[in-house]
């Protein structure tokens, strides 16, 4: 195992932070049909559950690289943002947003199919191999020659680095109040399947371009959209999904326990050994689902009409149908309370942890069959 230490670019006069990635095994042989896999954990810093995960999944990779189980590399970042984790205002845990600019620190990720097109076309051929090779060599370079100019820059450029010649990233979040579920691009669910099942996802939601830029999509989204702009000037050339990510939301901000975190670990290194990275034995068998897929645009987001106090008549995991009570939002000063019902039949998968409101909160999440959202469909 190795420790590496990147340094972020300092915001100010006697300050810096630094970025710590973990690496086992050796690079991929990818002419072996070696794998890279890349896991970080609470990109959103007060997501704390992956921090833990990633706290028993070390030794669990450090085991196996002793025992020689390894085959190819892989990279683990057990705390993605230390720019968020040293944010608090009034003691309270600010990692969602940078103070500075307000930006997500899980949005504004660089289009890599608009930036290496230019770059790739003319050096493809009939080697879909080649071809992925090719356009990994091609995101390296955009990545080098980019100069961030602030903190926040210079850690999406270190994580991005890290990350994006991995053939699967594995992004480690959690939701306020939850189950676990996952966000996935269309094309990568085929591959990802089996974690899903392993960790017992009861939502999975799937999306081509959810939109906002999100860390995960960067990544995965650069295949497809290559493919999809070769195809459209007449260009032939295989290009498979070179990388292929998932968000996996570890429950709720308050499931931190080495019970879960342990459980989730083991679920990543069977995931290992599924993919034959981690190779200790036989293949772990692969659960049956608990769930079926479901679009990102079938989602609900549910909002209180007014402002009051949040009372839940439904749980997370909770399979609903439309018109089935979720919440009420009392007024105490009129003494009304305003129901807050399913808009479509699905699992109540996320809901917030404050319990008082103002009007228009997000209330919380259904995972309906349906699509019928369009534009972006992500949260802020």
């Amino acid at each position: 195992m190795q420790r590496i230490d990147h340094p972020l670019l300092s915001p100010s006069l006697g300050s810096h932070k630094t970025l710590t990635s973990f690496h086992f095994g050796q690079p991929a042989n990818r002419a072996q049909g070696e794998l890279k896999i890349y896991i970080q954990a609470s990109l959103h810093a007060e997501e704390l559950p992956g921090m833990l995960t990633a706290y028993h999944l070390r030794p669990l990779l450090e085991a196996a690289e002793a025992a020689g189980q390894l085959v190819g590399e892989i990279v683990l970042v057990p705390v993605s943002n230390p720019i968020g984790l040293s944010q608090r205002l009034d003691h309270k845990p600010m990692g969602r947003f940078e103070l500075d600019t307000s930006e997500n620190f899980n949005r504004h990720y660089p289009d890599f199919a608009k930036e290496v097109l230019g770059a790739i076309q003319d050096k493809l051929g009939p080697d879909a191999a080649a071809n992925v090779a090719t356009v990994r060599r091609a995101m390296s370079d955009y990545l080098a020659a980019w100069t961030p100019s602030t903190e926040l820059k210079s850690m999406r450029k270190t994580l991005l680095t890290l990350a994006h010649d991995a053939d699967i990233v594995l992004d480690l979040h959690c939701d306020c109040e939850g189950v676990m579920h996952f966000y996935c691009e269309e094309t990568c669910w085929p591959q990802l399947a089996p974690i899903a099942h392993l960790m017992g996802s009861q939502a999975i939601l799937l999306a081509k371009d959810s939109g906002g830029g999100p860390i995960d999509e960067s990544l995965s989204g650069v295949w497809w959209r290559l493919a999809e702009a070769l195809k459209k000037q007449g260009l032939a050339h295989p290009l498979p999904q070179g990388c292929c990510t998932a968000t996996i939301e570890l429950r709720g901000e308050l499931d931190v326990t080495h019970a879960f975190a342990q459980q989730d670990a083991q679920a990543i290194a069977s995931y290992l050994e599924h993919l034959g990275v981690l190779q200790a034995g036989n293949k772990p068998a692969i659960p049956e689902p608990l769930c079926q897929p479901t679009p990102l645009a079938g989602s609900e987001t549910l909002r209180a009409k007014g402002p009051g106090v949040v009372v839940y008549a439904a749980t997370p995991g909770q399979k609903l149908k439309a018109g089935d009570l979720v919440a009420e939002v009392i007024n105490p000063i009129d003494r009304v309370s305003t129901p807050v019902t399913a808009g479509v039949d699905g699992v109540f998968y996320a809901r917030i942890r404050d319990r008082y409101v103002t009007s228009g909160c997000e209330i919380g999440k259904i995972a309906g069959a349906t699509a019928f959202r369009t534009g972006p469909l992500l949260g802020d």
